[in-house]
């Protein structure tokens, strides 16, 4: 039972750190991606063999400690860490970032699907929309004055032989539009949409979280209570900047080596054990 355990735990090593160096690689893999956030994986013990439990101490004898032999290591958790990352300027307008709590939220206009995201690269489509690089929109106020849940749409509503000129977005997510005939109007505000349990989000690559209703979205429901930028807790938006990932390359660096060490430790301990299988083997044929 005790090499079969050896064995077990062996492997049980090989096959846990093995996720702990693909989490790390995935980390460093994203090192210059916008908006990243680092993931970070922990680990339990397996269960326990109990050979003999524990028993309280009576009249005529001592307690009895409890004799549990292991069975190894397992995954216990992958957690995001949802830390700001550092705001790099860019200068283009469009680019927005997030300094303090919220996500953007984008919507498929095709499908429907409603996803977060922190990635503020975004860019005017030909019809006007306020699209992220793959042309989800994103959501906000509207209106003149902006008031309900729609589409960030540039240039709807142009004074009478004027043309757009220019735009630009302040801290509370206002989109301001400059005409040509000096005038200028706010028909669009950007909203933020924050969560009780960020950890539920999934992503869904290209920088999107979905499950957005598991996450708990504060307001009671997604883009449903004040989503003001700088409004209950929520950070501001800058314009002209994006979000660098929050990956801290030292520390991935270390954590990288540690779990090859142990990674290296299960495979040894394999190796040991298969060995010793091997003496067996030979004693009984001697």
């Amino acid at each position: 039972m005790a090499l079969i355990g050896t064995l077990t735990s062996g492997v049980s090593a090989l096959r846990t750190f093995s996720k702990g160096l693909e989490v790390i690689g995935n980390n460093i893999a994203n090192i210059n991606t916008t908006a990243y956030k680092a993931s970070n994986a922990s680990f339990a013990e397996s269960f326990s063999n109990t050979m003999r439990g524990s028993a309280p101490s009576n009249g005529s004898a001592s307690s009895m400690p409890g004799l549990q032999i292991g069975t190894g290591v397992q995954l216990a958790s992958i957690t995001t860490n949802f830390s700001q990352g550092a705001l790099q300027t860019t200068g283009v307008t469009t680019d927005l970032g997030i300094s303090g709590r919220g996500f953007f939220i984008v919507q498929d206009a095709t499908s429907g699907a409603v996803y977060a995201t922190r990635d503020g690269s975004f860019r005017i489509d030909d019809n006007g929309y306020l699209v992220t690089q793959g042309g989800l929109r994103v959501r906000g106020l509207t209106g003149s004055p902006p008031a309900a849940v729609g589409d960030i749409q540039i240039g709807q509503s142009l004074p009478v032989g004027a043309q757009l000129q220019s735009i630009s977005i302040d801290r509370q997510g206002n989109v301001i539009e400059f005409f040509s005939d000096g005038t200028s109007g706010t028909n669009n505000r950007i909203q933020l949409q924050n969560f009780n349990d960020t950890s539920a989000l999934m992503r869904e690559g290209n920088n999107l979280y979905s499950s957005l209703t598991a996450a708990g979205p504060l307001g009671g429901g997604i883009l449903a209570g004040n989503n003001d930028p700088g409004e209950d807790g929520l950070g501001y938006v800058q314009a002209g900047v994006l979000e660098s990932s929050n990956v801290d390359l030292t520390a991935q660096f270390s954590d990288l080596i540690t779990t090859q060490r142990s990674f290296q430790a299960g495979s040894r301990l394999i190796t040991v054990s298969d060995t010793v299988l091997e003496d067996i083997v030979n004693l009984k044929r001697s």
